[in-house]
């Protein structure tokens, strides 16, 4: 949960009336979803489940590699053959590259917004920032985050929370990024934040009843929390709504099981990567098979821990202004490699794919001219951001097999068929659930506004 109370404390202000109502607890609002839930719309999708590759994945060192361009282009890696014939990964993408057949690998997402805050808050929420290309602060009048508008939209009838965020929060550069949280909608929009799980959930910690609390002592104790804040709408350390939450929560047996990593086997934990990544990964995929609706996996909670913490490879984002090379064979690629190909065949050998519409994706690339930045730490030439082309994976739920949507030019900086923007990418995961993009839903004032920006990208699916 965003921190805002101290921000503003520390500026000498305080929130506005409307700011207040934003926090507080859901009206009764009394108006229909326009739209929002089409039966037009053939929904294949129960759960989407995004895996955020964040600090800007360099798209030609990793899906979309161009063996025939200068090498200050083309970069220090080789590319090898995929899975679906004419198709090339670059070669320290192994694992994924026999995979290919199995998703289809988007090359043409387009915007133009060059920082990490606010690209970050474009691509979880759909929407572009008011101070495109920076790095704002969490705020309460921000659009929510696509997980937050599901539970606006369709509030899970299993689960108190319908979004779930593992392994955050995101940090960009250094500070918790803007795009996380139910924004407008209020503190009880917030997704329910796992953060780091190698070791098991620390929510789930708190979750067991004490041994001399029965479930009808709990709902006492719920009840009169209900009762002490029914007369106002938030109070400064807390929120009726998400004190509900967390009761229903404890009282969810089945939801704690899925927190529960502990209970994969060893060889599955393995499989994963015994790292952050790694097991938030297997974390997402016990909580779609457990059959929470929306799941954003951190792949990377820090775009650029490498500067204060160059031997630890869990605390390493994909902003590699220098050192790109080195940093990418002897950090990212790998772990990336292993553990999201171990989730994609975990999912497909499970039959969970076939209802789970999986996205990887980040804010945006990486600049095609390889070149040293002075500005930066590093002693190796980099790359830096690069919002015009980059790449994406899609898979699942009906999304067409072993295919590429789109192409980038000779350099991988520009789109040169089906420019599509992260709009789109948001209204195509909200088309694939059967909830029409071009709906509404109203805000705690009662203003409607669309569910997603863009287009879905229909061509996507077979």
């Amino acid at each position: 949960m965003y921190p805002f109370f101290a921000k503003l404390g520390a500026l000498g202000q305080r929130p506005s009336r409307r700011e207040w109502l934003r926090l507080g607890v859901p009206l009764a609002l009394g108006s229909s979803l326009a739209q929002a839930n089409s039966p037009s719309i053939a929904a294949r999708a129960k759960s989407v489940l995004v895996v955020f590759t964040s600090g800007g994945m360099s798209q030609i060192d990793t899906l979309d590699p161009k063996p025939n361009a200068p090498v200050e282009v083309r970069g220090a890696f080789g590319s090898k053959p995929t899975a679906v014939p004419g198709t090339r990964f670059c070669e320290l993408l192994p694992k994924v590259a026999k995979l290919a057949d199995r998703f289809t690998v988007l090359r043409s997402i387009t915007h133009d917004d060059l920082d990490h805050g606010s690209a970050c808050y474009l691509a979880l929420t759909g929407q572009f920032h008011p101070r495109k290309s920076s790095n704002p602060p969490p705020r309460p009048t921000d659009f929510p985050a696509l997980g937050s508008v599901i539970q606006r939209v369709r509030p899970s009838e299993k689960f108190p929370h319908a979004a779930f965020h593992v392994n955050g929060p995101l940090l960009a550069p250094s500070e918790v990024s803007p795009g996380q949280y139910g924004g407008f909608l209020g503190r009880g929009y917030d997704p329910l934040e796992l953060g780091e799980v190698t070791h098991g959930s620390a929510l789930l910690e708190g979750m067991e009843l004490m041994p001399d609390v029965s479930k009808e002592r709990l709902a006492e104790r719920a009840n009169l929390a209900a009762g002490l804040n029914s007369n106002r709408l938030t109070t400064a350390t807390g929120h009726p709504e998400l004190t509900r939450k967390a009761y229903d929560l404890i009282a969810a047996p089945h939801l704690r099981a899925a927190f529960d990593i502990h209970r994969e086997p060893v060889k599955v934990r393995d499989r994963y990567g015994r790292y952050r990544a790694g097991q938030a990964c297997l974390l997402g995929r016990r909580m779609v098979e457990a059959g929470v609706p929306w799941v954003t996996v951190f792949f990377n909670h820090n775009i650029r821990g490498q500067d204060d913490h160059p031997n630890d490879t869990d605390e390493y984002g994909w902003d590699t202004h220098n050192d790109i090379f080195s940093a990418m064979r002897e950090h990212l690629l790998p772990r990336f490699d292993h553990s999201f190909s171990a989730l994609l065949e975990d999912l497909d050998e499970r039959g969970l794919l076939k209802t789970t519409l999986v996205v990887c994706i980040g804010e945006f690339g990486r600049a095609p001219l390889v070149a040293l930045e002075k500005n930066f730490a590093g002693s190796t030439p980099g790359r830096k951001h690069w919002g015009r082309c980059y790449s994406a994976i899609l898979a699942g739920a009906g999304i067409t097999r072993g295919a590429v949507y789109g192409s980038s030019d000779r350099q991988g900086g520009y789109p040169q068929s089906n420019p599509v923007t992260p709009g789109d990418v948001a209204a195509t995961l909200f088309h694939a659930l059967g909830i029409d993009p071009a709906g509404h839903y109203p805000d705690l004032t009662n203003r409607p506004y669309r569910i997603a920006a863009g287009d879905p990208i229909t061509a996507l699916f077979s």
